[in-house]
């Protein structure tokens, strides 16, 4: 089934060449069918490029979605055309009486700062509690993990002596989780964060449960049962050339950065890179997509407050 989304969102046009099956608005008025209704919460600088990442995932599976691009209220990016804002993103505040079935957050650039020194940090937290009572499940990515698992769990972060930046070998630890149905015993992850979190702070009782891990990147993929959440704290959702932008944009600005491990073949920045997390990103939305599917209510959405 085909994803719904804005007829002008940019993303539209990447998508349709990819052959991702999409769903005028019109087309969705006329169709008899409860739809998923998924919301984006979109930290990141690039929105587009972000938009486009996810709803390629989203848009792969097989049930019909409908997909919602939400802004912070309080927060004026600086990086998006306000134009763009406008036509296709709903601030948390209008959107904040209606139920999701699902309920993404992105990561944001602001992973060396303290939680509390963030200037959103105060309405996202009530992003947070909301969920709760708003949202059947939740996916956090990257930093979104990190503040969710801070806020929910008093979970600290580290900070990093270097940037942690390549594609990472992982391991899955429980092949039994329905997230992690069809995944391979080791698979690849980009990962692009300065800070991280330890094992040691997740800690028995919580409800945590650890379902992916790095020897080398620590943490990759924890389950929340008690807030019905999933914390990320990698880019699964990223692009072939997404570390490759990264490097060549800190490099042309003439800033510190080295050459992402495991990720350029022989290391040399010039060549192409290949791309070897891609089935994996699209297995985990897409079991993330059917647990949503599998446990929210019929009538979740149409019971709104």
């Amino acid at each position: 089934m085909p994803i719904r989304i804005p007829n002008d969102l940019p993303a539209r046009q990447t998508l349709a060449e990819e052959g991702i099956m999409l769903m005028t608005e019109e087309t969705a008025l006329r169709q008899d069918i409860r739809p998923l209704h998924i919301g984006l919460l979109n930290l990141m600088p690039n929105k587009v490029k972000t938009e486009t990442q996810f709803a390629r995932l989203i848009g792969a599976t097989p049930l019909q979605v409908e997909l919602t691009l939400i802004k912070i209220t309080s927060h004026t990016p600086k990086n998006t055309p306000a134009e763009h804002m406008l036509a296709f993103y709903r601030d948390w505040e209008d959107v904040r009486e209606e139920r999701f079935d699902g309920f993404i957050v992105t990561g944001a650039p602001v992973e060396q700062l303290e939680f509390e020194k963030v200037t959103y940090w105060d309405e996202l937290c009530r992003i947070f509690d909301w969920t709760q009572t708003n949202v059947h499940s939740s996916l956090h990515i990257c930093w979104g993990a990190q503040a969710a698992l801070h806020h929910f769990h008093a979970t600290p972060k580290y900070a990093l002596p270097k940037k942690r930046f390549g594609v990472y070998r992982h391991r899955n630890l429980n092949p039994a989780s329905p997230y992690l149905r069809g995944f391979s015993d080791d698979f690849s992850i980009p990962v692009s964060r300065w800070t991280e979190n330890h094992r040691a702070d997740v800690r028995e009782g919580q409800g945590l449960e650890v379902l992916m891990e790095s020897d080398e990147a620590g943490l990759c993929l924890i389950a929340d049962a008690p807030h019905r959440s999933l914390y990320m704290f990698n880019h699964i959702e990223y692009d072939t050339c997404s570390l490759s932008d990264e490097y060549w944009r800190d490099r042309n600005a003439n800033k510190p950065i080295e050459i992402p491990v495991n990720y350029f073949p022989s290391n040399d920045p010039t060549r192409p890179p290949e791309n070897r997390w891609r089935s994996h990103a699209h297995l985990l939305f897409g079991n993330w997509i059917n647990e949503v599917y599998q446990g929210t209510p019929y009538d979740f959405i149409g019971n709104s407050k």
